[in-house]
Order: structure tokens, then sequence, then C-alpha cells
């Protein structure tokens, strides 16, 4: 098999890290691997907050959804959609005289640009995950930075276009040996789609979730989707990552209202 291939197919999310750090070499060629990942317009709608202070490390494991492991974590970045630095730009460049020479009202980030950055932020993300893969180093995603985003806008220094879209822990596995087996994914046929969209009856979601059944659900729950829509869906944190996002669209979109 390709090498980078097998990294990507044997890749899983890791939680327990050794009790080693992470050379500043090693640190900096996940960060530049992930600054060759593509971007919209060459733009780089993005920026990589490095957590180095460990205060600040505690309060984001109790922030995000109570995940001790991430004060643990030797590395940590998180990954923000950003406009702020072009919009910046823009207003430096003077670009309200050139609107005013157009006939042209100054435009403010939307939605659009939100997601787009959104976007380019991931993509660099997931070039770092893969990067650092490739150097036995493991990995797991903390989309629960998106929740109480008021406080995190505050404890990191936030301004009005940058939004905190994924933090990602990194380290040394602490069990260094192979994975029993991987966690399952759902079959090509539910997912890879040709020209366009499918949507499937019971008995094909049914057959869909064949492997991710069990035996036990979460509280009144009798099957596996009733089990998902407690534990996920409908839970707390998911609630609370609504409200949040909902507000940091609000913030975002400010000038446009």
């Amino acid at each position: 098999m390709n090498e980078t291939i097998g990294v990507i197919q044997n890749r899983r999310s890791v939680r327990a890290f050794q009790d080693r750090s992470i050379d500043r070499d090693i640190v900096d060629l996940i960060i530049k691997s992930a600054m060759r990942a593509p971007t919209a317009g060459n733009m780089m709608l993005y920026s990589i907050i490095e957590i180095e202070d460990q205060t600040i490390k505690e309060k984001l494991a109790k922030s995000c959804d109570n995940q001790p492991f991430i004060a643990k974590a030797p590395l940590a970045l998180l990954f923000l959609a950003d406009y702020q630095r072009w919009f910046d730009f823009f207003i430096a460049s003077d670009v309200e005289s050139y609107c005013e020479a157009e006939g042209k009202d100054l435009r403010f980030p939307g939605e659009g640009d939100l997601l787009l950055a959104c976007c380019d932020a991931l993509i660099a993300a997931q070039t770092a995950v893969i990067a650092a893969e490739s150097l036995g180093i493991g990995s797991c995603y903390i989309g629960d930075i998106m929740e109480n985003y008021e406080y995190h806008k505050g404890l990191l220094g936030l301004p009005q276009y940058a939004f905190p879209i994924i933090l990602l822990c990194l380290g040394y596995p602490k069990s260094t040996s192979p994975a029993k087996e991987l966690t399952p994914r759902f079959p090509q046929e539910y997912i890879h789609f040709k020209n366009t969209y499918t949507r499937f009856d019971k008995t094909a979601l049914d057959k869909m979730f064949e492997s991710r059944d069990r035996k036990h659900y979460f509280g009144n729950a009798t099957n596996i989707g009733q089990d998902y829509y407690a534990r996920k869906f409908s839970a707390d944190f998911t609630i609370e990552m609504t409200r949040s996002v909902k507000e940091a669209i609000q913030t975002w979109i400010a000038h446009n209202q």
C-alpha cells in the first residue's frame, strides 16, 4: 500500500498521550505542513493559535464539554476561521475611498465569508493531522470549541471576524501497540453517490446502521436511531453548540444588519 494511503487508512483519534513533549522543529513542521493546505484564492482565511499556557489548557478542558485529556495534550492547536486579518488589510488599504469613488457601499464580511473561512481552517487542520500522523504523533479533534462562544472569545482574545472552528490536541500515543480494530465507517454506498443525491428508506437505513447497533441504549431509547438522537442530536452540548454558533454568526454579521 502507498505509504500516504496507509497513514490515512489507519489513522484513529488518540486521547491518551505520553508524558513527552514534541520537539519544536516537529511542531513547526506540522504547522508549516498545515499552511501548505489548499486555500480559497490563496487567501489563507484561517489563523492557528498554539495554546502553550497550561492554565488556558485547563480552562479549555472544562469549557469544551469537560474533557480532561485536553489539558494533558503536549500540543494544542486552535484553528480559527479568520477574516479579521483581511478586513483589517482592506481598511488599511483605504478601500473606503475606493468604494466611494466607485459609488459602492463598503462591504463587511458575511455568512458566506464565514463558511469559506471555516473550510480553509478545516482543510488546514486535517493537513496538520495527516502530517502529524506520518510522524508518529496522534491527534483528536475537539469540535466542542464551538460551544461557549462568548467565554472563548474573551479567553483567547478573539476579534469580531475570528471564529474558533476546531481545537486539535496532539501528542505521542500512550499505547504504541497496533489497534485491534479501527472504528467502523458507514459502507461506501451510503456516502458515495453519482450525479444526484440519494435518500434511503427505513430498510436501507437500518442496514446502514447494522455495524453500529448495540445491546444497550441511552435512557429510554429503544433503538439505535433514538439512541443517537438522545446522545448526540438533542444532547445538552449540541444545544449549547447551536446557541453558541448562532451568537457567533450574529457577531460576525453585525455590520450587515
